[in-house]
């Protein structure tokens, strides 16, 4: 890491929200995951990436408490993760929706699952349906909907949420290009504007320039922590400039050479 980046992270003031240390699994004899150990600030946007069956789904498994660890722990908040008390939301590579529920229904489900206020309820969807520009398909059901427009309901279900932690599992790996760039700038819209917590793991290695403030690269397994490496690339990215390059170089170089 440059001392320009290393500067840059060690003015970040916001408080640690998500502490992940020495997590570790093991499934019978076979060691995935060894020692991991980083910080997520609040309202932070962390990117994993690493190289093909290194453990990244086990990685997101443990943080969403799906899987205990074999050793280690996740704190948020400064207390022990726990799913009854804290609120970890996950979106998955494929639409996860109800489709017997209209956009406004499936946005408002998880809320109401919560018991949360009517009215709290109803501020909430209409933010997410306001910033994501769902207007025009909110009395609509999935049948009617593309796929991306789908996927753009997933992802503002789980920002709903507000959660501690919101989870995303390489959300438009079967999407092309233009798709995924336009989504990646509604995930970015959102996250600016609820400062919601996001670590994202993704295979694609521009993606996780263009969208993190920190990339952590896992080894190969047992996956452990490569490098921890702050972005400070300035919003919006252009894919073009020779830094948004340098920085997808580095993090390649570093996936491919051990």
């Amino acid at each position: 890491m440059s001392e320009e980046l290393k500067r840059a992270a060690e003015t970040d003031e916001r408080p640690v929200k998500v502490e992940v240390s020495n997590l570790t699994k093991y499934f019978n004899t076979l060691h995935v995951l060894d020692n991991i150990s980083f910080q997520v600030k609040k309202g932070e946007f962390v990117c994993v990436v690493g190289p093909t069956g290194c453990g990244k789904t086990t990685f997101l498994n443990l943080l969403t408490k799906v899987l205990e660890p074999s050793e280690g722990n996740l704190k948020i908040d400064g207390e022990a993760a726990d799913p009854r008390k804290h609120s970890i939301a996950r979106v998955f590579q494929e639409p996860s929706l109800f489709h017997w529920l209209t956009v406004r229904q499936n946005l408002e489900f998880g809320l109401k699952v919560k018991k949360l206020p009517g009215e709290v309820i109803r501020e909430r969807t209409e933010r997410i349906i306001r910033l994501l520009g769902l207007e025009d398909v909110e009395n609509s059901y999935m049948s009617a909907l593309s796929v991306s427009t789908q996927q753009r309901v997933v992802i503002g279900r789980a920002f709903a949420m507000e959660p501690d932690l919101l989870l995303m599992d390489e959300p438009y790996g079967q999407m092309d290009i233009k798709l995924r760039f336009y989504l990646e700038d509604e995930v970015l819209r959102l996250w600016k504007e609820m400062g919601t917590t996001v670590v994202f793991v993704t295979h694609n290695i521009e993606e996780a320039v263009y969208l993190s403030e920190k990339i952590l690269i896992l080894t190969n397994k047992p996956a452990g922590i490569k490098e921890e490496l702050v972005n400070r690339l300035p919003y919006p990215r252009d894919i073009t400039s020779p830094d948004f390059i340098e920085m997808r170089r580095h993090v390649t170089d570093q996936i491919k050479w051990w």
